[in-house]
């Protein structure tokens, strides 16, 4: 975008005295001053569906009107996806902005998996650090720390002691502050930076978070430098603890409580920036990191770990007061990975070519000002290794078995209809752009990089974590005793759990 479609965008004239300095310093790429900067806020439910929010089907029976409060002082995104059908790898493509299948990353951590994210890499903290910015993750960390030996060696089911630390935990990744747990299946060892402080009953846990956020904000009004919280929420993923104030608050059951639980974080958020009179300067976003848990919302197919739309679409809103026009709609497609690269626009960052490979910035569209889609296409992948490219209405889907479909999504957003022998080209088409990203290690612009593992299309073996009301492979071999096949060719970087019921992603 140029310089007088920038200013159009937000409603100033060409001039550039008339730009606040921060957007001034960043069309130049220059550093602008920390006390014009905006704050930033995201906050990434775990497992609601797009079909969750009424915003985003009218019939759904759930209840969250601070999401559609704050679409009506924002835009709405109709086509928003997370990188990944499951936690952890979509939460990678958030962290560092770039696909996860790239490190072989398609199911979920547990307590004690090491982390996955290169202590060399750039980190959306570490870029916001070094612009001045006090960065914080309150919540659902999923990336993976270093514990020691002796506490690995306890198990899962053993939790680590008061005063327990690890090291490459989220400090290590880029925030200054973390305030939160490993992952769902153990939602009650609450850590602060790097230490165990304190072990809460689950029900405990979002009430905490919530005042955990507030808090932040509130110190943080008091301080001239700008912050990027990071607001990862137990909601709704299992287990379903909503706290007594909540149940059958929703009209629905102890879900739809649980749901509106997530809504009220968000409704205090928004209190609080109101309250602190920072709300006019801060982006506020908020996101979930995969489908729903078994719960499949018509007319999209699938629910989490699903290739289909159902396993990644998301509920994506956006407020940022004077430059998102309140009440509108983005229909482009984005992915949640676009974050680091948005911020970086905004900012006026040069993000080096070792970073983000995967993140394409998303400025245009929340100012009003795209003249099309930012992405030329995005990629999607299953808890399984499927993984399948998306450009315009077109979505071809890669099989781990080697099996292909192609749907068009303007006239079949249900996925029903397989095109595949009827599209020659496209099928060609997307192939080669599809081999394209994985040759080059991006899809981003940029220099081609080497992805963390050997990348196959079709070259997943079968199993992996299953369909609803069946165990992974790795689960079931270790009752076996025999080793797991169903991971993928492309080897992971780190062991890797199915996500069962039982709480993992």
């Amino acid at each position: 975008m140029n310089r007088r479609d920038f200013c159009k965008s937000l409603g100033f004239g060409a001039a550039a005295l008339a730009l606040p300095q921060w957007l001034a310093g960043a069309e130049k790429g220059e550093a602008a001053s920390a006390q014009g900067k905006p704050n930033i806020v995201f906050i990434l439910f775990d497992d609601l569906g797009y079909g969750e929010p009424p915003l985003f089907r009218k019939d759904s029976p759930f209840k969250t009107p601070n999401i559609g409060r704050l679409a009506t002082q924002g835009m709405k995104f109709t086509d928003a996806h997370c990188a990944a059908a499951v936690c952890t790898p979509t939460r990678y493509g958030v962290i560092t902005g770039r696909y996860p299948f790239r490190i072989g990353q398609y199911g979920v951590l547990t307590t004690y998996s090491p982390p996955i994210i290169e202590p060399e890499r750039l980190t959306i903290g570490k870029m916001l650090q070094a612009q001045g910015y006090h960065t914080a993750c309150i919540g659902k960390w999923h990336l993976g720390m270093t514990w020691a030996a002796d506490i690995v060696k306890k198990g899962e089911k053993e939790v680590p002691p008061i005063g327990t630390t690890a090291t490459n935990d989220a400090t290590a990744r880029g925030f200054d502050v973390f305030h939160g747990y490993t992952h769902a299946r153990n939602i009650g060892m609450i850590m602060d930076n790097n230490r165990v402080a304190e072990i809460v009953q689950p029900i405990e846990v979002q009430p905490l978070l919530g005042k955990k956020a507030v808090e932040y904000i509130d110190q943080r009004a008091k301080q001239p430098q700008p912050f990027f919280l990071y607001l990862p929420l137990s909601t709704p993923h299992l287990p379903i603890v909503p706290a007594e104030e909540f149940q059958g608050k929703s009209g629905v059951d102890a879900y739809g409580d649980w749901i509106f639980e997530g809504d009220w974080v968000v409704g205090q958020v928004m209190e609080a920036l109101d309250r602190n009179g920072l709300a006019d300067n801060t982006l506020l976003m908020v996101s979930s990191d995969n489908g729903a848990e078994h719960r499949e919302y018509p007319p999209l197919r699938g629910s989490k770990r699903s290739i289909y739309e159902g396993g990644h679409r998301e509920p994506f809103v956006a407020r940022w007061p004077g430059r998102i026009r309140p009440g509108s709609v983005c229909d482009d497609t984005i992915c949640l990975n676009d974050l680091m690269a948005t911020y970086a626009e905004i900012l006026g960052v040069k993000i080096p070519d070792t970073a983000a490979e995967d993140s394409v910035s998303i400025l245009a569209d929340l100012l009003g000002a795209a003249k099309g889609p930012a992405r030329e296409a995005t990629v999607h992948q299953s808890s399984t290794g499927d993984l399948a490219i998306r450009q315009g209405p077109w979505k071809m889907i890669f099989f781990g078995t080697g099996k292909k479909e192609l749907y068009n999504l303007k006239d079949d957003i249900s996925e029903t209809k397989d095109l595949l022998a009827e599209q020659p080209e496209v099928v060609e088409r997307l192939t080669e752009l599809m081999q394209k990203y994985i040759d080059n290690g991006r899809s981003a612009p940029g220099a081609p990089q080497k992805n963390g593992v050997k990348v196959e299309l079709g070259k997943t073996e079968k199993g992996g974590a299953k369909a609803k009301g069946e165990e992974g492979a790795a689960e079931a071999a270790k009752k076996k005793g025999k080793k797991a096949k169903g991971t993928t060719k492309a080897t992971p970087q780190v062991p890797q759990e199915a996500d069962e019921e039982s709480g993992g992603g």
